[in-house]
């Protein structure tokens, strides 16, 4: 209860806030509607909403599997050879540094406009860099003593990576996992907003916003940050799971030999 208590506290009073001002003050609805018509629209709008979020959701979740999984498999074979480290990781930088408003319209216009290949493919790109760089990092992270053990015991190096050193970089890779998630589901939205199928969350915001139907267009944003909240939970269940088998994992390998 001390953990999300002060949060919720925080929200309902930034909420009540929010409206207090907006009704008062008589803000504009172009720019800030109240939260009250927010939910209106949400409510209203409710099966729209969540038909856009299937859509993008599963564009998202298509993306981030693919992603993560090269990422891993990249990983584990970078730290296994020095050279194909060396290779990778400037492109993975590169990968990375290379902007979705940039990158979107390009891989639009390399497909047709009635599938959903070029916004998957941005999305596998975005969690690229961040699993591969966590992933990376954790698979290095195992002692000595470790790997020195599992070659007496004449492990070889794709054995010694399976055993030792992915389990070893599970909450590396977690961490990588956390960062992807909802990077995953932004990269989505904002590649719906250049062209494509318009039947996504980004192009339901953006052809609300152009007919002035701002609260509407919030409400989607809401939906877009539940779609968001959703992938970070189940990112954080995961995580809880195979926390308690890892440990018995690593204690069953190595505590026999103590």
């Amino acid at each position: 209860m001390k953990t999300w208590l002060p949060a919720v506290v925080f929200g309902v009073g930034g909420l009540a806030l929010w409206q207090v001002l907006t009704v008062v003050a008589g803000v504009p609805s172009f720019l800030l509607p109240a939260p009250t018509a927010i939910a209106k629209q949400f409510t209203e709008n409710f099966d729209r909403i969540v038909d856009a979020a299937t859509a993008t959701g599963t564009n998202a979740l298509i993306g981030l599997l693919v992603g993560a999984v090269v990422g891993i498999v990249a990983a584990m074979v970078a730290v296994r050879f020095r050279l194909v480290e060396g290779l990778l990781t400037p492109l993975a930088a590169a990968a990375a540094a290379v902007p979705i408003v940039a990158l979107a319209p390009l891989l639009n216009s390399m497909y047709s406009t009635t599938t959903d290949t070029p916004r998957r493919m941005v999305v596998a790109i975005v969690v690229f860099f961040p699993m591969f760089v966590s992933t990376a990092r954790g698979l290095r992270q195992v002692p000595q003593v470790q790997t020195d053990l599992m070659t007496s015991y004449a492990a070889g190096g794709w054995q010694i990576t399976r055993t030792v050193r992915l389990p070893a970089a599970l909450p590396y890779l977690f961490t990588g996992l956390r960062i992807a998630a909802p990077g995953a589901v932004i990269a989505a939205i904002i590649a719906e907003y250049f062209g494509g199928l318009q039947n996504g969350l980004g192009s339901r915001i953006t052809s609300a916003a152009a007919n002035t139907a701002y609260p509407r267009a919030w409400a989607y944003v809401v939906g877009a940050m539940i779609v968001g909240l959703l992938f970070l939970a189940v990112v954080l269940i995961l995580e809880q799971l195979t926390r308690r088998p890892r440990n018995i994992l690593i204690r069953d390998i190595f505590g026999r030999s103590k």
